[in-house]
C-alpha cells in the first residue's frame, strides 16, 4: 500500500509542479524576475527565475494532504514516530523558505539581508520543537547526547550551512534540483522501514523536483532561484532530523554540495576574501574549464550523488562519518587537478 500511495504522491507533486512552473515563469516574465547574464553566469540571455515557489508549493501542498489522511492511506507514523511539531516545522517551514527566497528572487536583496532571510528560515525548526538531539561518534558505538543549547546551536549551522551548499552548486541547469531529487529519494528509502509517512513525504518532494526539471534541464527556460535555494535546502535538512533519515547519512548523500561549499569558502579565506565574494571556483565550473560540456558536467555530478546515496544506504552510523571525510579527500584532490588542468587551458 505504501508503494501505491508513494508513486500516486510522486506523480501528483510532478504534475502540479510542472503546470505551476509554467505560471510561475510567465509571471517572472512579465514582472522581470530573471537572471541577467554576467561574468558569472553561463546564461547569455535573461532566465526567468524563482521557479522555487512552484516546487515548494506543491510539495506542502501534496505533502498535508498525506499527512491528513496518514491513517486511512496506511502510512501512519511506523516504530519511529513523527510528532505533529515534526511535520508542521517540515511543511511550513518549506513554504516560509520560499516566501523570504522569492522576495530575494524579486528585489535582490544585498547580502546581509540574504543571510537573514537564511537565519529566519533556520529558526523556524527551533519554533516547532525540532532540533538536533543526537549526533554520531565516530570514535565510538554509543551516540552523542547534546544539550539542549549545543543542540540549536548545531541546528542553526546545520539549515543555513544547507542553504549555502544548495546555493554554491546552483550554477548549471538542472544541477541543484538534481541532486536535490537524488538525495529526497534516498531519504525516502531510508526512512521507509520505520517510518513510512516520512519516506512518502521524501517521494512527494523528488516528484516536485521532476515537474520542475522538465523546465530546468539544459538549455533552462526557468531557474529554481533563491525561492527554490532555500526551500527545497531547508525541507532536505529537516527531513535529516526527522525519523531515522540521520545527519550523517545526509552529509554522504549531500557530499558534492557540502564539500564545494567547504573548498569555496575555504579558498575565499586563505585568498583573503569574504567566504561569500563571488567567484568562478565551484566544481561545476572547474569542471567546464577542463572542456567537459554542459549536460556532462551535470551527469558526471549526478553519478557521484548516485554513488554517494547508494554508501549512505548501505552503511551507518561512523561508517557514514568516515566515507564522508574519504569522499572530502578525494574530492578535494579532483578539484585540484581540474584547477590546475583549467590553468593549463587558459
Amino acid at each position: 500500500m505504501t508503494l501505491g500511495v508513494a508513486l500516486i504522491a510522486f506523480l501528483a507533486a510532478a504534475l502540479i509542479s510542472l503546470v505551476g512552473t509554467e505560471v510561475v515563469r510567465t509571471l517572472a516574465s512579465r514582472y522581470g524576475i530573471a537572471d541577467h547574464p554576467n561574468e558569472r553566469r553561463i546564461n547569455t540571455r535573461p532566465v526567468p527565475r524563482a521557479g522555487g515557489v512552484a516546487v515548494a508549493v506543491s510539495f506542502v501542498a501534496v505533502g498535508t494532504l498525506l499527512v491528513l489522511a496518514a491513517e486511512p492511506l496506511g502510512i501512519a507514523p511506523g516504530r519511529v514516530p513523527i510528532t505533529n511539531g515534526g511535520t508542521a516545522a517540515l511543511l511550513i517551514g518549506t513554504l516560509v523558505a520560499a516566501l523570504l527566497g522569492f522576495i530575494d528572487d524579486r528585489f535582490d536583496l544585498r547580502a546581509r539581508w540574504q543571510f537573514a532571510t537564511q537565519l529566519a528560515v533556520a529558526l523556524v525548526p527551533i519554533v516547532f520543537g525540532l532540533r538536533v538531539a543526537v549526533l554520531t561518534n565516530p570514535f565510538g558505538s554509543s551516540d552523542l547526547i547534546l544539550p539542549d543549547a549545543l543542540g540549536l546551536g548545531v541546528t542553526i549551522f546545520w539549515i543555513i550551512g544547507m542553504q549555502n551548499a544548495m546555493n554554491f552548486i546552483d550554477g548549471l541547469d538542472g544541477l541543484s534540483g538534481g541532486i536535490a531529487a537524488i538525495a529526497a529519494l534516498t531519504l525516502a528509502a531510508i526512512a521507509a522501514p520505520t517510518t513510512p509517512l516520512l519516506a512518502v513525504l521524501c517521494v512527494a518532494l523528488a516528484g516536485a523536483l521532476v515537474g520542475f526539471l522538465r523546465h530546468n534541464v539544459h538549455p533552462a527556460s526557468i531557474y529554481i532561484g533563491t525561492s527554490g535555494i532555500l526551500s527545497v535546502a531547508y525541507a532536505l535538512a529537516a527531513i535529516s532530523l526527522l525519523g531515522t533519515a540521520k545527519v550523517a547519512a545526509a552529509l554522504l548523500i549531500l557530499g558534492v554540495p557540502i564539500i564545494d561549499a567547504f573548498f569555496v569558502i575555504s579558498g575565499r579565506i586563505a585568498a583573503g576574501r569574504s567566504p561569500f565574494s563571488p567567484d568562478n571556483t565551484h566544481i561545476h565550473r572547474r569542471l567546464l574549464d577542463a572542456g567537459i560540456g554542459h549536460r556532462s558536467a551535470v551527469l558526471v555530478i549526478y553519478a557521484i550523488t548516485v554513488a554517494l546515496s547508494l554508501a549512505a544506504l548501505l552503511l551507518t552510523g561512523s561508517a557514514a562519518l568516515y566515507a564522508f571525510a574519504g569522499v572530502l579527500v578525494a574530492l578535494g584532490a579532483v578539484i585540484l587537478y581540474l584547477s590546475r588542468r583549467g590553468e593549463e587551458g587558459r
